[in-house]
């Protein structure tokens, strides 16, 4: 069915909505401060290209986004390594408390971070890897996001025909072989996106790194934007937001990307139970 010419009134206007907030961000990060404090307007007032110089300047940035890169990278990988393999165990494999386990996976999933990050502070104090990137790794394979990532494998695997995997024993194929010459290659495109919600769930982590990092040439990107202060601890705006206009690209990137993917993977998971 296609939508009438009227229709698109609506659209247009929702799209201004959330488009304009990105725009005021770009457009103000070629603003001086003085200039963000004015009445706004839709094209920089002084294009101050060196605020994108200055921000390299004024704390170890490229360092910094090199840490999240690192940080966002291992964690998707472990993060899709425990899913896959505890995705699969929950939809195919029959062992003692598998239904009591998997009560206890949603309710991990459904458990936010904020629960549970002073049990997680004093239990990485006590392995002594406090300011290290141990745990921000960690965190987003053990916790809820690893959580979210097993249900969303599980349910997929639920779906594809157990025929697949009785053929291949048959052909004389251990369960670890079907695992890895059968299931996951049917399963490129879930994984894929869990492996995409995974990287923008870390990638924009704050809690996390505000809790376990202490050194400036340790942080990430989300602690760098909210380190732009002058000498009085004011926000310097104009920093900030071209920092913030840095920090976003490789968001954008993956989910235009792959955002057919992703809506196409949250549609299909929990089709089954």
């Amino acid at each position: 069915m296609k939508l009438k010419p009227l229709s698109y009134i609506p659209l247009l206007v929702l799209s201004i909505i959330f488009i304009y907030p990105f725009w005021w961000m770009i457009v103000n990060s070629l603003n001086t401060a003085a200039d963000i404090l004015n009445i706004p307007s839709l094209l920089p007032r002084s294009w101050q290209w060196n605020n994108y110089i200055e921000i390299f300047k004024v704390q170890p940035f490229a360092l910094q986004y090199i840490n999240t890169l690192f940080i966002s990278i291992l964690g998707t990988a472990g993060n899709i390594m425990i899913s896959t393999l505890a995705g699969y165990s929950f939809a195919r494999l029959k062992f003692p408390g598998r239904n009591t386990a998997f009560i206890f996976l949603l309710t991990a999933l459904m458990m936010p971070i904020e629960v549970t990050i002073i049990p997680l502070f004093f239990q990485m104090k006590t392995l002594r890897l406090l300011d290290t990137f141990v745990p921000l790794i960690l965190i987003p394979i053990f916790a809820s996001q690893g959580a979210f990532s097993t249900f969303l494998m599980r349910q997929y695997f639920i779906t594809l025909p157990k025929e697949l995997e009785e053929a291949a024993r048959v052909d004389g194929l251990n369960t670890f072989s079907i695992f890895t010459r059968i299931i996951l290659p049917n399963a490129g495109p879930v994984t894929a996106s869990a492996a995409i919600l995974a990287f923008l769930s870390i990638w924009n982590t704050y809690l996390e790194p505000l809790v376990f990092i202490n050194t400036l040439k340790k942080f990430t990107l989300s602690l760098a934007l909210a380190n732009f202060n002058d000498s009085y601890g004011l926000p310097q705006w104009h920093l900030q937001l071209a920092a913030t206009t840095l920090s976003i690209i490789p968001i954008l990137i993956v989910y235009f990307i792959f955002q057919k993917r992703i809506s196409n993977a949250m549609v299909n998971s929990g089709m089954k139970g």
